[in-house]
């Protein structure tokens, strides 16, 4: 089999099992998990624009090195979630307290397999390009979906499903994320999909700089602003030294 259809495929179902990781929020105490939580998402939020940053917008630059093409898709990737959290009332609520209605946590179910869809299309592409630049990409997808799964998990538990049906259907929108990362694999064969790389890098830094920073923003307090700044720092800094890494 190709290598890079294993990359997809193992990093797709990685990527889906990943929605299964809510069942950790029946298991913590609701102060601890927001402890847990607020750090994970500035950890994230660094992670997502690192891997926009550092990996996949230079990696589609590369490829059109004389246009200002790719920066056009990153802004059309930037404007596309906008719409999509402007159209299908889609938020990342990070914590599991809120109060939200049956038919909204139905509505986050389908918003987030768009969103897994568009991520799967970025990784798909991403391994088509360089098998090194998709680990990388799959690697910042990931960082962010821990709390953002915890997160959601939550808000279904509290908008009246049970546990074990929040966990399904979770895993259930997350498996659009393989599906996009398998079109990406066969499309492009017929299609040059690397304009992919920077219209991802658009999504990226939408979720990092408008979903994840004002989530954590929300906080006040000396010792947590530092704490999330920190948390932040480090996601950068862990793309930034893996994309140093692959390149030499």
């Amino acid at each position: 089999m190709n290598a890079r259809l294993v990359w997809i495929l193992a990093t797709g179902f990685a990527q889906s099992s990943i929605a299964l990781v809510g069942a950790v929020t029946l298991l913590l105490p609701e102060r601890r998990l927001r402890r847990l939580l607020l750090p994970l998402v500035a950890l994230s939020a660094g992670a997502l624009m690192g891997g926009a940053l550092f990996h996949m917008l230079p990696a589609g630059v590369e490829r059109r090195h004389d246009s200002v093409v790719p920066y056009v898709w990153v802004a059309v990737g930037f404007a596309a979630f906008f719409c999509i959290e402007q159209f299908l009332h889609w938020h990342h609520c990070h914590q599991p307290t809120h109060d939200h209605k049956q038919p909204l946590s139905y509505m986050l179910l389908v918003a987030g397999g768009v969103h897994h869809l568009l991520a799967g299309l970025a990784v798909g592409a991403s391994f088509m390009v360089d098998i090194r630049l998709g680990i990388s990409t799959w690697l910042a997808a990931a960082a962010h979906e821990v709390p953002q799964e915890l997160g959601d998990f939550g808000v279904l538990v509290h908008a009246g499903l049970s546990p074990r049906r929040a966990l399904a259907y979770n895993f259930l929108s997350a498996l659009t994320f393989p599906i996009g990362a398998l079109v990406a694999y066969f499309t492009a064969r017929q299609l040059d999909v690397s304009f992919l790389l920077p219209f991802a890098a658009g999504n990226f830094l939408y979720i990092g700089a408008v979903d994840l920073v004002p989530e954590v923003n929300k906080h006040r307090g000396l010792g947590a602003g530092a704490l999330h700044f920190a948390c932040f720092v480090a996601g950068l800094g862990a793309l930034l030294g893996l994309a140093l890494l692959l390149h030499h």
